[in-house]
């Protein structure tokens, strides 16, 4: 429609979650149109973090050196692992601040109709770090899905059977949330993964 580069850049911002071509257009257009130095800038990071970003060869985050920063952080604790599917729950804990032990990122969900077993989610190097008996607790920080439940389920499992205690995190209200605001599900989940204080 504005002729093949145009549309080129346009399909390839298609590809970021939650763009649909009107955001794409948007998006190209105010980056040809009005600022040519930021779509030059923005251009030079994607194809560098492309091309210098893998994963941490231990909890397997991204990074840009063999170890990322909180695996090769000698004030971490290795007795705490924190499962979670995507860099992107590992960096929301982080943000929240209080979580000091490592990593583990599966980078997905058990998913057997996709074809997305064990071996997809790095299950087997997770187990070699249990094994290695440095690990006390296996914190499961998989999503409230159906397929994070029993990705969950399978890992407390193997983890079990190396004699390392599995917890999982709670779930339910929100700080500050208000019950009559609640959904049924989530209040019913904060209900049966209630605690003594």
């Amino acid at each position: 429609m504005y002729g093949k580069t145009i549309d080129q850049l346009i399909d390839a911002l298609r590809v970021l979650p939650g763009v649909g071509v009107k955001s794409a257009q948007r998006m190209a257009l105010q980056l040809l149109e009005k600022d040519r130095a930021s779509a030059i800038k923005l251009s030079d990071a994607i194809q560098e973090a492309a091309t210098k970003v893998g994963n941490c060869a231990q909890c397997r985050t991204l990074t840009e050196h063999d170890l990322c920063d909180i695996c090769s952080n000698p004030s971490r604790s290795d007795a705490q692992l924190c499962v979670v599917e995507s860099p992107a729950d590992l960096f929301a804990i982080e943000n929240a601040g209080g979580y000091r032990g490592k990593y583990f990122v599966l980078h997905g969900h058990l998913s057997p109709i996709d074809g997305i077993g064990p071996e997809q989610l790095g299950i087997d190097k997770l187990i070699e770090r249990l094994q290695s008996k440095s690990v006390n607790e296996l914190i499961l920080a998989t999503n409230l899905t159906v397929e994070g439940e029993a990705t969950a389920h399978f890992i407390a499992e193997k983890a079990k059977s190396f004699g390392v205690q599995v917890s999982r995190i709670a779930y339910g209200v929100p700080m500050g949330g208000e019950l009559e605001y609640v959904d049924g599900g989530t209040l019913n989940m904060a209900l049966q993964s209630r605690k003594i204080i």
